[in-house]
């Protein structure tokens, strides 16, 4: 009589060492939490181009700045404003502080006027590329990790395999098969992880890499215009 024995992945992975199912867990675990972090990172990167380009083409319309920076302070606090409109809105608080005090004081100091909306401008500058770039190690180190893990899980479960198999008065493949197998749903599964989380982390790498320089190219071309304006 011949016995067919169940090698489904459910009758696998319900049939694995206890280790190789922590592994698996493990990396089913990663791999949701990978997935959630791609989709939000998706959504907060387009979200960030399109208030970009939005404020881009209202700042270069030719609009007055002053009118421009009431009109952003005057959002609500909760509203979302983008991060190139909150780069701006720094820049310009500190240059209209910075000014104030210098006709207060009677001083004119172009330098000092420029040099305080420029740190202003690179500390939100900074602000808005941490948030930007988070979760992003995070997506590294699943692409990096992740395979090494499932590959631990299939090493310990092909070697207990082995081990059984030294009961065995005769080895045949159908009495292999089944460890060799549910071993290697571990690395499976590592692959599963780490794959999406290696091609989101390099292009969401790229996307922000573009962002970051549209941010800096507005911030030399908005503290020419503070320059001009200061004189």
């Amino acid at each position: 009589m011949t016995v067919t024995q169940d090698l489904s992945f459910v009758s696998l992975i319900a049939n694995a060492s206890v280790l190789v199912q922590m592994v698996m867990a493990l990396l089913l675990l990663v791999s949701v939490m990978s997935w959630t972090y791609i989709f939000r990172k998706y959504f907060t990167i387009r979200a960030a181009n399109r208030e970009t380009a939005e404020f881009e083409r209202i700042f270069w319309s030719g609009g007055n700045l002053n009118a421009l920076y009431e009109q952003a302070t005057a959002s609500h606090p909760h509203q979302h404003k983008g991060a190139l409109p909150r780069i701006f809105e720094a820049g310009m608080r500190e240059f209209n502080k910075a000014r104030a005090a210098n006709v207060q004081k009677e001083v004119h100091d172009t330098s000092a006027l420029l040099d305080g909306a420029r740190r202003a401008m690179r500390a939100a500058y900074q602000r808005e590329m941490d948030a930007l770039e988070s979760h992003l190690a995070f997506l590294a180190s699943v692409g990096s990790v992740s395979p090494y893990v499932g590959l631990f899980g299939t090493v310990w479960g092909i070697m207990n395999a082995f081990r059984g198999l030294a009961n065995v008065q005769q080895a045949t493949l159908a009495s292999v098969a089944p460890g060799i197998a549910e071993a290697l749903i571990a690395t499976a599964i590592g692959l599963f992880a780490a794959i999406p989380a290696v091609v989101a982390y390099n292009r969401y790498s790229h996307d922000i890499d573009r962002l970051a320089i549209r941010f800096d190219t507005f911030i030399e071309e908005f503290s020419n215009i503070l320059q001009r304006q200061a004189r």
